[in-house]
């Protein structure tokens, strides 16, 4: 090769490396550049680009329930309370076949068998149907719950192999449980799915708007008694999962989760031990009744019973018995077969009307609800409306002589007797509130009302009138779902007189009430008339024990008489004879009843008692009723000294 040669093959090689290293150079730039500008996508832009992708695909929110506040009594004690359970949750994630749901589902139901507990087995059928593949429940993206109530065995399970079962997941909510020994069990109330309850006037009127407090169709909510009554403030706020989606509905990212809200505590006026001995009362009432062999009392399988303090209004025990263990709606249903078990003793007989237990329905229209006539135990507002009518003074006198006759003779001619014929002789208005006597109060009160009143409708009026400022006919201001009881003067008055109206009236059998109100009207006369708003709650807190709500005493109105009309009324009621007090160790105000009702054409005697304690410095009022329970002396009586007792070894009786 000539050195001219040579030379300018160096030149080409020399051109040739330059090109390389040129060639290089530009390549490692490119390559700089594109690892710079990725850095800054994914650390200065990234975020934004981000919500900016998920503000176009969108997000799918998913509400997690919020776990529930607790309800105690008096002393502190549990009677509701909510435990967080783990749930298995299904997502149907791209790709999944629903060819393949039967196998999926009995894969499932072999971990369910192997690990679970038996009597919360589940069928293929049944896991399918919570799968939800149809979209029949929810949109593609939103959880599916299979079962609640995981074990640890089935946890474990799940926790360790969820690769193996694409869109499983496991999450925690809360189960509804309540007091084993079945503490005022109707008041306190239960629980049932929020899809189920949407009747209810509460869940009617919702506004769903706020993604944290719109209700989930699974959830549990409260569907009677106090559990209802309180719901916003036991429920608490929902948690929230944000889930990414894009245009498929398919997940395409992490969620964002805000933790759910627990609701606050309920603590309530009821104490457990009255509340328990209260209940066993009327129970051991009610086998003494049955095993008595009086034709008046055979009857009797129901009693209702409430106790309210007289300065305060706050009710300590209220028992509608037989009654039921809550802790069957677990879950928020229950089965049929469990309802027709429960259906008699699931509404509260002390504020509704409840009939008796029995599974024939000819058979069980022959006998009375929970709401009677007050029978006798009315006497002591009859004496105070004459009283201060002026029909009658604290000095009138009046021979009783066992009968009063009204209306025309001949077929129309009515007769008013006292129990068992008995004549009284002369007697002053305490002594006939004492002895209980049916042609005093016909004769001075109801018919020298309608005389007063020239027998116009006016007189019906005020004597309604009355029975309202005690709370008779009324709501008692509860709060509760409660009857108004039932008014039947004014229907008397129309298809009869106004004077059959206010002659029956006067003796307790123109109107049914409930126990509550009985119990509203007794701690009236023991107070003098105030007339106080029924408190169940006396204060709710949060979850760090601060006071959110207190509740103190209301008045709802107050019933202006002379001191020398409710010295009347009490001297009598002090002289009541009753069974089951005569070693009792505190002055007492008290009023038997014996309601007669006409039911189904036959003619039953309901007992029913009244009383309050001590008669100078009232503290406690109890009411006690007992359907088909015969002399209210010796049907209901024993079961409000038992629940006097049971007061004063907790709180004394003898308060200042």
């Amino acid at each position: 090769m000539s050195e001219e040669q040579e030379k300018k093959a160096i030149a080409l090689r020399r051109q040739h490396y330059f090109r390389l290293n040129l060639f290089f150079l530009l390549v490692f730039a490119l390559f700089a550049i594109l690892i710079i500008r990725l850095a800054i996508l994914q650390f200065v832009e990234g975020p934004t680009i981000l919500q900016q992708v998920k503000d176009r695909l969108g997000n799918t929110p998913v509400r997690i329930a919020p776990i529930r506040g607790n309800i105690y009594d008096a002393s502190g004690e549990k009677l509701a309370y909510s435990t967080s359970v783990q749930s298995l949750y299904f997502s149907i994630e791209p790709g999944f076949k629903t060819s393949e749901a039967d196998q999926f589902a009995a894969k499932l139901k072999d971990i369910f068998d192997r690990y679970g507990d038996p009597s919360k087995s589940l069928t293929i059928e049944q896991i399918k149907e919570s799968m939800d593949l149809t979209f029949r429940k929810n949109t593609r993206s939103v959880p599916r719950r299979i079962k609640a109530g995981l074990t640890k065995k089935e946890i474990a399970y799940f926790s360790e192999n969820l690769d193996e079962y694409d869109g499983i997941d496991i999450m925690e909510e809360s189960i509804r449980h309540y007091d084993s020994d079945t503490v005022a069990v109707q008041l306190v109330g239960y629980l049932k799915r929020f899809k189920g309850s949407k009747d209810l006037s509460y869940y009617k009127n919702l506004v769903q708007d706020n993604p944290l407090l719109n209700y989930i169709e699974e959830e549990e909510v409260g569907f009677d008694g106090l559990e209802y009554m309180f719901q916003e403030q036991l429920r608490g706020k929902n948690g929230l999962k944000m889930i990414p989606i894009d245009s498929m509905g398919r997940v395409i990212g992490e969620p964002d989760v805000t933790p759910p809200v627990r609701g606050n505590n309920l603590h309530l006026s009821i104490n457990k031990q009255i509340q328990m001995k209260t209940e066993e009362a009327i129970m051991d009432q009610l086998a003494l009744l049955k095993e008595g062999g009086d034709p008046r009392s055979k009857n009797a399988r129901t009693g209702y019973a409430v106790a309210m303090e007289v300065k305060t209004g706050r009710i300590i025990a209220m028992a509608s018995m037989p009654d039921y263990d809550t802790n069957i709606w677990e879950g928020g249903s229950i089965s049929t077969k469990e309802l027709d078990e429960v259906k008699f003793f699931m509404v509260n007989g002390t504020i509704r009307e409840v009939y008796q237990p029995i599974d024939d329905d000819k058979e069980r229209g022959k006998h009375p609800s929970s709401i009677v006539p007050l029978g006798s135990t009315i006497k002591p507002l009859t004496v105070l409306v004459g009283l201060n009518e002026g029909l009658i003074t604290p000095n009138t006198s009046y021979n009783d002589t066992g009968i009063f006759q009204f209306g025309k003779v001949g077929i129309h001619r009515k007769s008013i007797r006292n129990a068992e014929n008995a004549r009284y002789g002369a007697m002053d208005p305490a002594r006939a509130i004492e002895k209980s006597s049916n042609p005093f109060m016909s004769e001075k009160i109801g018919n020298a009302l309608n005389i007063k009143y020239r027998g116009s409708e006016e007189g019906v009026q005020k004597w309604d009138e009355y029975m309202k400022m005690f709370g008779l006919g009324i709501s008692t201001g509860s709060g509760l779902n409660e009857l108004q009881g039932t008014i039947e003067y004014f229907n008397e008055a129309k298809t009869a007189s106004t004077q059959s109206a206010l002659i029956y009236a006067s003796f307790g059998q123109q109107g049914r009430y409930t126990t509550l109100q009985l119990a509203q009207y007794t701690a009236t006369l023991a107070s003098r008339g105030k007339r106080m708003k029924p408190l169940f709650v006396t204060e709710i807190k949060d979850t760090d024990g601060n006071v959110v709500q207190k509740f103190d005493p209301v008045v709802l109105n107050t019933i202006d008489f002379p001191d020398s009309y409710w010295k009347e009324i009490e001297d009598g009621m002090r002289q009541v004879r009753v069974t089951g007090f005569d070693d009792f160790g505190h002055t007492f105000l008290r009023k038997t009843g014996t309601s007669e009702q006409s039911v189904a054409g036959g003619l039953v005697e309901n007992s029913v008692f009244i009383a309050s304690a001590p008669a100078e410095n009232p503290v406690l009022a109890v009411a006690v009723v007992v359907p088909e329970g015969g002399f209210g002396s010796r049907g209901a009586a024993p079961i409000a000294r038992k629940i006097f007792d049971a007061y004063d070894e907790v709180y004394g009786l003898n308060q200042q």
